[in-house]
């Protein structure tokens, strides 16, 4: 038995839909620019893909609500279809997830030519639904983001640049993609912010929705 300095943190997981099994998280690969249209908001047009990455306890699930995080004055919400990888490597379940950006530390660093680390990795940045197991339900599905009833975001899943067999055969050639990863697959255009208290609704057909509340600091 390992005796440890103090008690290891617990290891993030979400529910399974229809299962008391949960999904361990291992880690989290996102991928940048993945909407034509989005690309093109942001001011870039179709390139390979390109990913950053989240830590695992940068998850929020089970209808918990993060926190509006520090050293931002432009937090933005970005609604993405997320991949499960399972024990063979591959995707074995489906979720919707919201990519929290600090677009204005994003800003910065982007043109100080530095990484997006606290741009994107910060704590409870990645609000995440249930995962559905088996094949995406409708591969063409409506993927939308509304903010206290809004509309702010809204396309189809096969808008995607890249699908996400082709990210994940790119992920395998930088990473050694393992059992409990989880793939963010971009994000459609109307990405905008968001203010403490804003209710965020987000949906994909065919799997279980995402809601949450931004806690005041």
């Amino acid at each position: 038995m390992t005796n440890w300095l103090f008690s290891p943190a617990p290891t993030p997981s979400l529910p399974i839909v229809g299962a008391a099994a949960r999904f361990p998280v291992r880690r989290i690969l996102c991928v940048g620019q993945n909407y034509a249209a989005h690309a093109r908001e942001m001011g870039h047009e179709r390139a390979e893909p390109f990913f950053f990455s989240k830590p695992a306890d940068a998850v929020v699930t089970d209808g918990a609500d993060p926190v509006f995080p520090l050293a931002t004055a432009d937090l933005h919400h970005e609604v993405e279809l997320v991949c499960a990888i399972g024990e063979d490597g591959e995707i074995v379940g489906w979720g919707v997830g919201c990519d929290l950006t600090r677009r204005d530390l994003q800003a910065t660093a982007k043109e100080k030519g530095r990484p997006w680390d606290a741009a994107k990795g910060f704590d409870q940045s990645a609000p995440c639904g249930a995962i559905t197991l088996g094949a995406l339900p409708d591969p063409a599905a409506t993927i939308t983001l509304a903010v206290n009833g809004e509309t702010r975001q809204s396309g189809r899943l096969d808008d995607m640049v890249w699908s996400p067999d082709e990210i994940l055969l790119k992920a395998r050639t930088l990473w050694d993609v393992r059992p409990g990863d989880l793939i963010f697959t971009g994000t459609p255009e109307g990405v905008g912010p968001l203010q403490e208290g804003d209710l965020v609704d987000a949906s994909i057909g065919g799997l279980a929705p995402l809601a949450f509340t931004l806690r005041p600091r």
